[in-house]
């Protein structure tokens, strides 16, 4: 009698040990897949917005250029208007997964907004410089956080 006791008792362990080891291999698997589903979000987050401030850089150019040389820009300034809205999105996307790289996303999207109201082509490449740096900064700083 004692040694049927002794073999259910030592099934039952057994059987509660394998449910306690699968659960916590499963709990490891679920944080794995999220860690690595939250990276994915967060490059794709900082990738769009390096891209965002780009194109808006690049509109701010032609539209400033234009302004100085006394053309008409009319069609940049809405295009300029477009893409400062659409770094919106990612800008919002970064700040919020990555909070550590989030004061550097609000210089690069600052330092790309200051393109505008350029007093000559020397202040305006200027300007493009910098918000070039800035953008760079942020593509280093995230690649620190995602990498620690």
């Amino acid at each position: 009698m004692l040694t049927a006791v002794v073999a259910v008792l030592g099934t039952l362990a057994g059987a509660l040990l394998t449910g306690t080891l699968q659960h916590l291999s499963q709990r490891a698997q679920r944080t794995a897949t999220e860690t690595a589903t939250r990276r994915a979000d967060a490059v794709t987050a900082i990738t769009e917005l390096a891209s965002a401030l780009a194109d808006h850089r690049r509109a701010m150019w032609i539209r400033e250029d234009l302004r100085l040389r006394g053309q008409d820009w009319t069609a940049a300034r809405a295009e300029s208007h477009s893409t400062r809205s659409a770094v919106t999105a990612p800008l919002l996307r970064v700040q919020l997964l990555l909070p550590a790289v989030a004061p550097a996303a609000q210089e690069a999207a600052r330092a790309t907004y200051a393109l505008r109201d350029s007093d000559g082509q020397t202040p305006l490449a200027a300007a493009r410089l910098h918000a070039i740096q800035k953008t760079d900064a942020l593509v280093e700083a995230a690649g620190t956080a995602l990498a620690a």
